[in-house]
């Protein structure tokens, strides 16, 4: 799910950048250090829905309070700076709107899948990576090797393979230092 939030940030600046443009400056280093950036991991363990099929949830674990910073979208306030001794850095509080993406437990989400073997598959949703263990998959799916590894159902109707979209349902999370992934 995304939210619009606030959240600050101290943010150094060497002194080559201070001058007429420091604010743009600044707004422009928080930009580069924050947009796409993970505040915590997740690994998300999901139920399956392959897009057009119905499949139960079969898990349900916790979720963690940790974000991805999707957008900055506005700056609220830049504090005065504090001279580093020693370093001639400056460090600036910055107040910042910002969108962000939370996976909850309970959520749908669609994802591309992008790698399937005999555990299970990971998928992207986004900047989340997950992983759907061989025991979250239905029964009536067996994975099939070969050039294109698949989980397919035993009339061929359903295939999940590389390049595939599949539904899934977040049963949980597990949280990390730097990237968002689900299972």
């Amino acid at each position: 799910m995304f939210f619009h939030i606030v959240l600050e940030r101290n943010m150094q600046l060497h002194p080559r950048y201070f001058g007429r443009n420091l604010r743009e400056n600044l707004v422009s280093k928080l930009m580069k250090d924050v947009e796409g950036t993970c505040r915590g991991l997740f690994v998300i363990q999901v139920s399956l829905c392959v897009l057009w099929a119905n499949i139960e949830p079969l898990l349900l674990l916790e979720n963690r309070s940790t974000w991805f910073v999707v957008a900055i979208t506005g700056i609220e306030n830049i504090g005065k700076g504090l001279i580093r001794d020693g370093t001639g850095f400056v460090t600036f509080p910055v107040k910042y709107q910002c969108v962000v993406f939370r996976p909850f437990k309970g959520e749908i989400l669609e994802a591309v899948v992008t790698m399937v073997n005999k555990m299970g598959f990971f998928a992207e949703a986004g900047p989340v990576q997950i992983f759907v263990s061989n025991h979250l998959i239905p029964d009536d799916m067996e994975f099939q090797s070969g050039d294109m590894p698949s989980y397919t159902t035993s009339d061929g109707s359903v295939k999940i393979q590389k390049d595939s979209e599949v539904r899934l349902k977040i049963i949980g999370t597990r949280v990390d230092a730097t990237e968002i992934v689900c299972a």
